[in-house]
């Protein structure tokens, strides 16, 4: 989750809304025909998004017994890629998405959101999904705090402890994996990876914050793919280095669940994004949290997974302080879609 630069100049919810055409940082008025106030129906599709994504996270932890985690970064990438210029393609916005005024920020952020990916993919293959998922909505916390720092958003006492509350929450997930003699030291790793994936996922929110001030949406979601898909081609050497890193010609069926992983997150994307057409975002955002509700269910189903306690209780602190600081967005009239519907999930 994102948030505005209190600096930045305020918008109207109507040109706001409209950005999820794909339209760019200038929108003329008449542009909000391709928008109306449809909540039920963006409340649907947004649902549809965060189960596309818990879908893709169960191919991920599949992928991850077999094939590196850099080559998986790269199918998600590479093959997510398609459905979003399709659609793009479609709509003969393809040329004017292509061009950018900040090439190096599209570079920044495909940065950010490789190391995202790498460790919330990482912490997938050592965790259960829902304790993977539940750590990963710390990101809008950190958000707040990046946002503080390199945005100089003004952050008032409610939403510093929103924050404060929320890491608790993120302590009291963390807390099974940092003692006990039934914890593995892998699990603990998945934990600290899925942190730290948290914490790039907000860096890569920050880049996208900037870029909104004068990008389209569908350069954005295009460059990121684009150049993501390039940087992760960088692991391929630590494979002649660490065997664990090398690159592998996986079999049909894991081939088949690399290209689901990019069709899903490409798709998941598209879906995500038309959800913004229909109803604000501080309608929509609350809905994310549905990721967790999915993560249990298909994790219990396919994998026979159960969170314990701590994750649960963990998990509702985090999601109680996340929806507090989307209020506090809302009535301080920070409703930011750009940001939202830009940025390409990264949390699996």
């Amino acid at each position: 989750m994102a948030m505005r630069d209190s600096n930045a100049p305020d918008e109207g919810e109507a040109e706001s809304r409209v950005l999820a055409s794909g339209e760019g940082a200038s929108v003329p008025p008449q542009a909000a025909v391709l928008t109306s106030q449809r909540p039920v129906l963006g409340i649907a599709l947004k649902l549809c998004s965060t189960f596309t994504f818990a879908s893709m996270a169960v191919a991920l932890k599949i992928t991850t017994e077999s094939v590196p985690i850099g080559e998986i970064v790269f199918a998600r990438n590479f093959f997510g890629l398609f459905p979003v210029l399709l659609l793009v393609a479609l709509r003969g916005e393809l040329t004017g998405s292509l061009h950018t005024r900040q090439p190096l920020g599209h570079v920044g952020r495909a940065m950010a959101g490789i190391a995202a990916m790498l460790f919330a993919f990482t912490s997938l293959k050592y965790l259960p999904i829902a304790d993977s998922t539940a750590i990963g909505f710390a990101a809008p916390l950190f958000t707040v705090v990046l946002a503080f720092f390199f945005l100089g958003e003004t952050v008032r006492i409610y939403r510093w402890t929103a924050v404060i509350i929320g890491f608790l929450g993120i302590v009291v997930i963390l807390s099974p994996h940092m003692g006990g003699t039934e914890m593995s030291g892998d699990a603990w790793f998945g934990a600290a990876a899925a942190a730290a994936g948290a914490f790039c996922t907000a860096m890569a929110m920050i880049f996208v914050r900037k870029l909104c001030e004068t990008e389209r949406t569908s350069t954005i979601v295009i460059w990121f793919s684009g150049c993501a898909s390039l940087i992760s081609l960088l692991t391929i050497p630590f494979g002649w280095i660490f065997p664990d890193f090398a690159w592998v010609i996986p079999d049909a069926k894991t081939a088949a669940l690399l290209v689901f992983v990019g069709l899903a997150g490409g798709v998941g994307q598209i879906v995500m994004t038309e959800s913004y057409r229909y109803a604000d975002a501080s309608t929509i955002a609350p809905f994310d949290y549905a990721n967790l509700l999915w993560a249990v269910l298909l994790s219990w189903a396919i994998f026979g997974d159960i969170p314990v306690w701590q994750v649960v209780a963990g998990a509702l602190i985090v999601v109680a302080a996340g929806l507090f600081v989307i209020y506090r967005e809302r009535a301080l009239g920070k409703d930011d879609s750009r940001a939202r519907k830009a940025s390409s999930p990264l949390r699996p």
